[in-house]
């Protein structure tokens, strides 16, 4: 089985619903999206 088909298996499954909806809410904490730019601005910099 491709690894996208087993990957969008386990999304529709309960558990990769759960998974989904908990990112979800972690990610619109607004400490949350300073650490995630902090990151990518670091990750940026390094090219």
């Amino acid at each position: 089985m491709p690894f996208l088909d087993r990957i969008k298996r386990f999304l529709s499954s309960p558990q990769g619903r759960r998974l989904t909806e908990q990112g979800r809410r972690l990610a619109s904490a607004p400490r949350n999206q300073q650490r995630a730019r902090g990151l990518l601005a670091r990750l940026r910099g390094r090219r």
